[in-house]
């Protein structure tokens, strides 16, 4: 039988690189080895191994995830009895070197999702009016989405009514390496918001110009990596911000959210034919608070009324020309509200419930379609590289 000093010894420098390589930044959600963190790799006779670790900033708010999952992984190597891990920071020349290997040799303030051939699918979630529902719609779309295994993010693009990253959840806040920002994410879902800057619960009075370059910020200054599905949750109305998505991400599709009354339907109805201007389709209208299930007797009870969605996904049909269908009613639900204000979406908590499942229903729709387009879009592709 070997004795400890044999085992301890059949741990090696590359087997302990090799489980290195198993442990992701849980900010970026690639592996450190990859990004150039592993500063060195010490062994000693008795089996414990030392690894020093950079870290992109001094602050950094995932410091103790990365000290965890690096004890872990290189924990299950046989023969190591102690893991002992140092943190350093980069220079600010590493921080360059980790931005220029983030970006892929892209210039600066160019905007992924807007260059030619992108895979990821950006929804632009608008709504005629406020108060629909609109953000919460958003957030357990894309909850639903990432649930799926799909990669997803949040843009919370109303910054004078930002409120996505309460409703997800999300406690961290960004970081930032040289010019690129790193957002935090919660329920699988990135999320940046103008709320992450902002002391405490200060509004935010800027005009058009400032709200095209936070937008434009977010766009390209973020890290989001390979996302499948990035969704702007947008102000309500047809102002600068709706403009500016038109300008920034020309291939963004427009997801109508709207409530069963008239009032707030004729309201959308001049939301969606904006796409008629800025020559963006249409996916769909999304009816929320289309009726509350009777407690006692499971009626469903027209709270607003009934046919504002169909209402606004005819008049759009007419304007368009192409097919705007209803991709869903979503009822009325105290849980979707409790969601709301504890971070924990309805369709993660009570994915079963009437409100839980019609919003996955919508995401299953959104789901279909992108594979169907993605199969499309790559059929026609000859050369595509992987």
């Amino acid at each position: 039988m070997a004795n400890e000093t044999e085992v301890a010894t059949a741990v090696t420098e590359e087997s302990v690189r090799k489980a290195l390589s198993t442990v992701q930044d849980p900010e970026i959600n690639r592996p450190i080895t990859d990004l150039g963190m592993v500063k060195s790799v010490e062994l000693d006779a008795q089996g414990t191994v030392k690894v020093a670790v950079f870290l992109t900033v001094s602050g950094c708010p995932m410091r103790d995830t990365i000290t965890d999952r690096v004890k872990t992984a290189v924990g299950r190597i046989p023969g190591v009895t102690a893991v002992e891990v140092e943190l350093d920071v980069m220079s600010e020349e590493q921080r360059k070197e980790l931005s220029q290997l983030l970006r892929g040799g892209a210039p600066e303030r160019e905007i992924p999702f807007a260059k030619p051939g992108t895979l990821t699918r950006v929804y632009a979630v608008a709504s005629g009016k406020g108060g629909v529902g609109k953000s919460s719609v958003t957030v357990n779309l894309a909850a639903a989405l990432a649930a799926q295994g799909q990669k997803v993010a949040v843009v919370d693009a109303d910054i004078y009514g930002h409120s996505v990253p309460r409703m997800l959840g999300v406690e961290g806040r960004p970081t930032q390496v040289q010019d690129m920002i790193m957002p935090p994410a919660a329920h699988g879902v990135k999320v940046i918001s103008i709320g992450m800057f902002t002391p405490g619960n200060a509004p935010v009075v800027w005009r058009g110009p400032m709200l095209h370059r936070a937008l434009q910020q977010f766009l390209a200054d973020v890290y989001w990596g390979d996302l499948d599905v990035l969704l702007l949750d947008l102000p309500p109305g047809t102002g600068d911000i709706a403009i500016s998505v038109a300008q920034l991400v020309p291939n963004a599709e427009i997801l109508i959210v709207t409530t069963p009354q008239q009032a707030a339907a004729e309201v959308a109805e001049r939301a969606g034919t904006i796409a008629l201007q800025t020559h963006q389709k249409i996916v769909g209208v999304i009816e929320n608070m289309s009726g509350m299930p009777c407690p006692h007797c499971d009626e469903m009870v027209d709270v607003f009324g009934t046919g504002g969605g169909k209402t606004v996904a005819d008049a759009l049909t007419r304007a368009t020309g192409a097919e705007v269908p209803v991709l869903g009613s979503i009822p009325i639900d105290v849980r979707l509200r409790e969601g709301g204000d504890d971070g924990n979406p309805v369709v993660l908590a009570a994915p079963d419930s009437p409100a839980g499942a019609a919003l996955r229903a919508v995401a299953d729709k959104l789901s279909g379609r992108q594979r169907g387009l993605s199969g499309l879009s790559l059929g026609l592709t000859p050369k595509n590289k992987f």
